[in-house]
């Protein structure tokens, strides 16, 4: 009598592919996660940025006294970085680099107050008038985020700008 092939029982021949199916889909739904946590974690630090900018910027318009328009413009740049400075020391990364830029200039004219210049914001025309601009900025992100294989930003900015009240002389 001849012998018949054996056939191979179903779920027997099945074993493995489970624990298959598992890493592939492990892998690619861990990726995702991954990859969302680690934008997650920029764009927290993009909106810090951008409220100590503002915060800053409003501080900026905080009535300063001085002797002189510039004294006032120099005690209301003071004040700015002081504010942003502040707003950031709880949550920046000690690996990353802060830089704090603010200045009062007056975009008519390209006068701004750390170039040297005393610009006039004592006109009543609109055009004329100063803006306090405040940038906050976060480099070397590659220090603190994990690695992804995804393209991030060398560095975050929050900018600011507010329109300054009549400075008079």
């Amino acid at each position: 009598m001849p012998r018949t092939p054996r056939t191979p029982r179903r779920p027997r021949f099945q074993r493995g592919i489970y624990a298959i199916e598992y890493a592939f889909v492990f892998l690619l739904f861990f990726g995702i996660v991954y990859t969302i946590m680690c934008y997650g974690v920029l764009f927290t630090f993009r909106l810090g940025l951008q409220s100590a900018a503002e915060d800053a910027a409003r501080a900026g318009l905080r009535h300063q006294s001085g002797a002189t328009v510039q004294q006032s413009l120099q005690a209301r740049l003071s004040q700015a970085q002081a504010v942003a400075l502040a707003r950031t020391q709880g949550w920046k990364p000690l690996q990353a680099n802060m830089a704090i830029e603010a200045d009062v200039c007056q975009p008519a004219t390209g006068t701004c107050v750390q170039a040297g210049g005393t610009p006039d914001c004592a006109s009543s025309d609109w055009a004329q008038r100063c803006h306090i601009r405040v940038q906050v900025t976060l480099s070397q992100l590659d220090r603190v985020l994990p690695p992804i294989p995804f393209p991030l930003p060398e560095r975050l900015a929050g900018r600011a700008s507010v329109l300054l009240e009549r400075v008079r002389p």
